[in-house]
């Protein structure tokens, strides 16, 4: 990932609360409706060969109701006919029975091998949709959510090739084309893996154009990109451009290149490995910093120019461009810096610290070409300092004014398994990544459309928080605006040992989990309170209170989909699709 911006997460402090009291459990009573199914769920069991984790995150945790954000409170799930069912919502209290707006043509149950059919809205107009056993719909429906204009028509299929689910899709305008974007995610064998789970997951990223052909208007893929990684991605979406995509996964991806393009690679990756011999030595002392640079033979004291300031060095020998030049990396006394020829012609430089006692990592910002050379006895005091850390015995001395750090004092919920973890941005022409951020110590929770002429957010933890982050993929200099702060939620959710979906309202007004069965909580945001209320430990009074609710469903079927909208939560289980009123309407 050589030559990726390796950027960071910038929270904004207006959007947290350090002085967050909890939440409180409140018993009143929420509105749960319940209709049901005339066909059960279109559920797929993982197979034999489907052992690992990435299989389970996949497609054993796949989310099996899918939440048109176009269109308010409006859902589709497929049922064990094939059926795309629709549930429309307007009025709670006069609910009508899911209907049907399309079939597939295919018999799901004739594929062994099959996954979960997939759908996602690309359009107001334009959807999605993947059968699960690697055949690709591209429909067109007209307005959604509406009996008299919906009617899914299609307008492209076609095989490509093994089993996928849809991770993303979009519909763009290029060179006066339509265009659509889809995102295809499939999990592999691997043959040559052979130390590890020995499957791949790979992204293939398919773009489809609207091309017209002696006046007929038809549909063709134009282009065929394949991403590949370790580890199933938490988080993949297209650019609403079209022209780049971001991942947010524990083990990177990489694009399958062409037979050209790895010759071209190994060619690079030789010039590379040969070795060369560093442009110049540096050493470091608490004071000063010393660097030497191996002169050609018939370069003279004349043909050196050595160019201080208090932050930037310059070196050049005779006309040529600059041998040395860049940014240090701490401030020095310019005025009191130095440059001799030594006798074996060589240039020795001398720089003084500006801050004395600090060490530098690297000289010049950015450059790789020097090598630093440590003398013994900074070696030895190096070691000396980092001796507390390491010991053949648990905790040698407890007794010490800052013993080391005990594992054992940390809860569960403070273990970050996937310290791994990135987000990559990657150019869809040059096929390269251009962002990189580590999320070691930021987990994924959990992602929401809220705009959805927008990329999705994505939600991650931060300390006890959950921060919602949008991507603006046209803004450079802000290309993750943290617009969200659900207060404690990182770690409330970490507690829930069988949580098995999370979501939040597009207006973020509250974030919601279930479990595997029955039960779902909910946590508002803090709002103003009617009454006086007192701390009675600070001796201040409490302006508002973040109340949490919990829902408990009537059935014993497992959660198969949980989607969010800023008025209701949508809970489906294998029989029954459950409505909770969160909040009242304007």
């Amino acid at each position: 990932m050589a030559g990726a911006a390796h950027c960071s997460l910038q929270a904004k402090r207006l959007l947290l609360d350090p002085k967050f009291e909890g939440y409180k459990l409140s018993l009143e009573p929420l509105a749960c409706y319940q209709l049901g199914l005339d066909a059960a769920v279109a559920e797929v069991q993982l197979h034999d060969d489907q052992y690992t984790l990435d299989h389970m995150r996949a497609f054993g945790m796949y989310n099996y109701l899918h939440l048109d954000s176009w269109y308010q409170d409006n859902v589709y799930y497929v049922d064990q006919f094939g059926r795309i069912m629709n549930l429309s919502v307007t009025l709670d209290t006069a609910l009508q029975k899911p209907r049907e707006v399309f079939r597939l043509p295919s018999d799901l149950t004739a594929c062994d091998n099959r996954l979960c059919a997939s759908i996602h809205f690309s359009s107001p107009t334009q959807v999605t949709l993947s059968d699960g056993t690697g055949r690709l719909y591209l429909i067109k429906s007209g307005k959604r959510g509406n009996s008299a204009s919906e009617k899914w028509e299609i307008m492209f299929n076609e095989e490509l090739g093994s089993p996928f689910i849809i991770a993303h899709s979009v519909s763009f305008v290029k060179s006066d084309t339509n265009s659509l974007a889809v995102l295809l995610l499939r999990v592999e064998k691997d043959e040559l893996d052979t130390k590890g789970s020995g499957f791949h997951v790979t992204l293939e990223w398919v773009t489809i154009a609207e091309i017209s052909k002696e006046g007929v208007h038809k549909y063709e893929i134009i282009k065929r990109r394949v991403l590949q990684g370790k580890s199933v991605p938490h988080y993949a979406a297209i650019e609403q451009s079209g022209g780049g995509l971001m991942i947010v996964s524990h083990k990177p991806f990489k694009f399958m290149e062409s037979e050209s393009d790895k010759l071209e690679e190994n060619d690079d990756t030789k010039i590379l490995n040969e070795k060369k011999d560093p442009l110049y030595y540096w050493q470091q002392t608490e004071d000063d910093v010393t660097i030497t640079v191996h002169l050609p033979q018939d370069i003279t004291k004349d043909d050196i120019k050595v160019h201080f300031s208090p932050d930037n060095i310059c070196v050049t020998l005779r006309d040529q461009p600059p041998l040395m030049e860049g940014k240090l990396y701490s401030s020095v006394d310019h005025e009191s810096c130095t440059w001799i020829i030594r006798e074996n012609k060589s240039l020795e430089i001398s720089l003084i610290k500006k801050n004395e006692g600090s060490r530098w990592p690297e000289l010049i910002v950015g450059d790789t070409r020097g090598e630093f050379i440590m003398d013994p006895s900074q070696c030895s005091e190096i070691a000396e300092s980092l001796m507390h850390l390491t010991s053949e015995v648990m905790n040698p001395n407890p007794e010490k004014e800052k013993p080391p750090c005990n594992a054992q004092e940390l809860e569960e919920c403070d273990a970050f398994l996937e310290d791994g973890a990135s987000l990559c941005r990657f150019d869809g022409d040059t096929l390269k990544v251009t962002h990189i951020i580590n999320l070691g110590s930021n987990p994924y929770l959990f992602s929401v459309v809220v705009n959805p002429r927008e990329m999705p957010c994505f939600c991650l933890r931060h300390d006890v928080d959950a921060l919602l982050w949008q991507p603006h993929s046209d803004q450079p200099e802000n290309m993750w605006e943290h617009i969200a702060t659900f207060n404690a939620l990182g770690y409330v959710q970490a507690s829930k040992q069988d949580k098995k979906f999370m979501a939040c309202a597009p207006d973020y007004s509250y974030a919601a989990l279930c479990e595997c069965l029955r039960r779902v909580f909910i946590y508002r945001q803090p709002t103003p309170l009617a009454t006086v209320l007192y701390n009675r430990k600070e001796g201040r009074q409490v302006g508002q209170v973040a109340k949490q609710l919990v829902a408990t469903l009537e059935s014993n079927d497992p959660i198969l989909g949980f989607q969010a909208t800023n008025e209701r939560l949508f809970v489906l289980t294998t029989k029954t699709l459950f409505l909770i009123k969160v909040n009242s309407g304007n």
